[in-house]
């Protein structure tokens, strides 16, 4: 909350709006109500994508305008580092390794994510690197084991810094459902590597078509396969796509380029409610 002119009994509010409150808190009847009265009672209001804007005002009729302004990235997380000592961790010096970083709840598909590596590494020297907790870490392992890639599959639990294990990845998965932004997809670009991804929410403002990685309507498993194998099997490929997503990353969401967003629209908010008060 911001302070408005003198009167601290009355604060600005600027909400934002990052996904789960309207995608899941939001769809469910006893809750839509308050999300919108909240919404309506702020002064302001952003959301982290168009995608994310464009849902809400489908969901609800909202009263205050919806500014986008996009997740952001510290470049300054992702200077270069020591690819040899995380890979040695990780996978070994000669395997490939794809990652998925989640919550793993049933929107991220984690079954997916091992259904796509074993069949795009069916006979790759590579390894599925799991990072997060939830709900599915039970499915993605049974899943493994029906596909006899257990002994491929590193389940690596929350881990409060990624960046290093990023950039010891080649290939970064996300198959979900729906992703109001993809913040994960965006860290991995900014470590240099390529992302395969739905085509679905924020996705396509994060990744671009063809740019960041290579995105796929959400039934085609065959094209995400053949798309992931793709990145494995081509090493150059993979290092130009990886600086293609890693400039797009620094470009287009960094902290330099995005927090002005953020400090523009607070003080526009209170400039408004200062010439209210007066």
């Amino acid at each position: 909350m911001l302070e408005a002119g003198g009167d601290r009994r009355t604060p600005a509010v600027v909400t934002t709006l990052h996904g789960t409150d309207i995608t899941l808190v939001g769809s469910e009847p006893s809750f839509s109500d308050i999300i919108a009265f909240s919404i309506d009672r702020s002064d302001g209001v952003t959301a982290v994508s168009h995608a994310l804007r464009a849902e809400t005002l489908k969901a609800f009729r909202v009263r205050p305008d919806i500014r986008v302004i996009h997740n952001f990235i510290d470049p300054e997380d992702y200077a270069d580092h020591d690819r040899c000592d995380e890979r040695r961790c990780l996978a070994g010096p000669d395997r490939l390794v794809v990652t998925h970083i989640s919550n793993f709840r049933p929107v991220k598909r984690v079954e997916v994510v091992v259904r796509v590596f074993a069949g795009a590494a069916r006979d790759l020297p590579a390894r599925l690197v799991l990072i997060g907790d939830g709900p599915d870490v039970p499915k993605a392992r049974r899943e493994a084991a029906r596909l006899g890639v257990e002994d491929r599959v590193v389940f690596l639990g929350c881990q409060e810094q990624v960046a290093g294990l990023l950039a010891a990845s080649d290939v970064f998965l996300l198959p979900s459902v729906q992703e109001s932004f993809g913040l994960a997809a965006l860290e991995a670009m900014a470590a240099r590597v390529p992302v395969v991804a739905s085509r679905v929410g924020g996705l396509p403002e994060v990744v671009g078509e063809d740019e960041g990685g290579f995105l796929y309507d959400i039934g085609d498993l065959d094209g995400m396969t053949a798309g992931l194998r793709r990145l494995l099997l081509d090493d150059e490929l993979r290092r130009e796509c990886g600086q293609r997503a890693r400039e797009r990353a620094f470009r287009l969401f960094s902290s330099e380029r995005v927090v002005p967003e953020y400090e523009r629209c607070y003080e526009e908010v209170l400039a408004l409610r200062s010439g209210r008060a007066g």
